[in-house]
Order: structure tokens, then sequence, then C-alpha cells
């Protein structure tokens, strides 16, 4: 997990650097508007809602937006459809790809493009499953927390499978099917969590020199850029090279 929780990190703060907030808000009101569709406007009837206004509420999303683009998914008849690439970046990283659009053939142009124009390959669906694991992710901010050991204690005894603190941040990951029961231990604690949600976990990591890995990255970056992307998962080996290198 420690690629995984490196890669995070850099990301957490290259968000903060880039001021890419705006573009973190919009791809909570999309997964506010598809949860809405999907299972009505009520949060406490809607699990996959309740999760969206937690994580909207993890990044500061201020109360009336929430309430606006729950409102506003409640009476818009328009529809996102939710879509999923696979491919490979130069020298093998396999690059997994999740999009919420409005627009089928506006995201898959976009798509292939990129990997075109950045030296890849766009796969078949489901090419890459066996490369990814499904499990449940929960960051806390370690200042949240008032005491260390019991906390994971109780995550652990809720079903946590690690634990893992980088840059002053609890990376909880969880199996698919426990992540309810633990991210409902750590709201039950008093604890707002910073991010939740079911990720693609690579359960093999492909180690490059600095500069393809750099190369790699860019084309992550790019995917990660275009508004139809909700989350961009990869196998690339972040090592403390790279991440050097990319400071």
């Amino acid at each position: 997990m420690s690629g995984h929780s490196k890669w995070s990190t850099i990301k957490r703060k290259k968000g903060a650097l880039d001021a890419k907030r705006s573009k973190i808000f919009s791809r909570i009101v999309k997964e506010i508007d598809i949860s809405v569709k999907e299972g009505g406007p009520d949060p406490e009837a809607n699990p996959r809602l309740r999760l969206a206004v937690a994580n909207a509420k993890g990044v500061n999303m201020p109360k009336d937006n929430i309430e606006r683009a729950i409102n506003k998914a409640d009476k818009d008849p328009s529809n996102l459809q939710e879509m999923t690439f696979e491919g490979y970046a130069p020298n093998g990283v396999a690059v997994f790809i999740e999009c919420l659009t409005d627009n089928h053939l506006r995201t898959v142009g976009n798509i292939k493009s990129i990997f075109n124009k950045r030296g890849g390959n766009l796969g078949t669906h489901g090419s890459l499953t066996f490369l990814f694991d499904r499990k449940g992710i929960i960051t806390v901010p370690t200042d949240k927390i008032n005491d260390d050991e019991s906390f994971e204690l109780e995550i652990i005894d809720a079903g946590a499978e690690d634990i893992e603190i980088s840059d002053n941040v609890y990376y909880i990951t969880t199996s698919m099917e426990d992540f309810g029961k633990v991210r409902k231990k750590v709201e039950d604690m008093g604890i707002e969590p910073e991010n939740a949600g079911l990720e693609r976990i690579p359960n093999d990591l492909k180690r490059l020199e600095v500069d393809d890995a750099l190369k790699v990255l860019k084309m992550v970056e790019e995917f990660e850029d275009d508004d139809d992307v909700q989350n961009v998962y990869h196998n690339l080996e972040v090592t403390d090279e790279v991440a050097n290198a990319m400071q």
C-alpha cells in the first residue's frame, strides 16, 4: 500500500498548490447527481449519496453548495453515464480510468486522444481487471485523532485490513465487503473522514526509471484534468526518486 499512499499524498499536495479545489468540487457534484438519480435525494435512505455528502464535507464544500447540488439533481432530467476505460501507458504501465459523462462520444474521443498522444494504448473492457483489487480507502488527518492507539485498535476490530500513516494522514484499507462497516465505525467515533470510497488498488507495481515514470505520470495528470474523469488508477511504483523529481 505504500505506493498508493505516496501517490495519494502527492496528489493532495499538488491539488492544494494548483488550486484545483473547483475541479474537486465539480467531481463531487457529479457524484451527488448520479447518486440522487440512482437512489433519491435523502442521504439517510441513500447510502451512495450519504457517502458523497460525507466526502463533500471532507473537502470543506460549503453546506449551501451541497444542498444546491442535491436539489438540482433531483429536478434536473439530464442523466450522467458511468464509463470506464482500461489501457496501457508507455512501458507497460496499466491505467484504469473512471468517468461520469453526459456525452459518451466526447468522453471516448478525449480518452483515446490522450492515449494516442502520450504513446499509450486503449485496451478492451475487462482487460485489466486482474491487475487491480477493489478496496475501501478511508483517509483521516492525524490531527482529528485524540488517541492514536485506541483509534487504530477500534478500526482494526471493525475490519480494517491495513492502516498506514503518510504525511500526517491515516490511510485505512478495507475489503470491499467491510468498507461500509469500517466507515460507519469511523463516523460513530465522531470522526469526519477527509475522503472515503472504493478504489482500485494495483496488486503488482511496475518500477521504471525516473524519466520514464514522469512521462507516465504526465499522462495520468492529463487524464485527471479532463472534466469527465472522476478517478485514474495505475500500477506505476512511485519511488522516492520519482516523488522527489515531481517536487
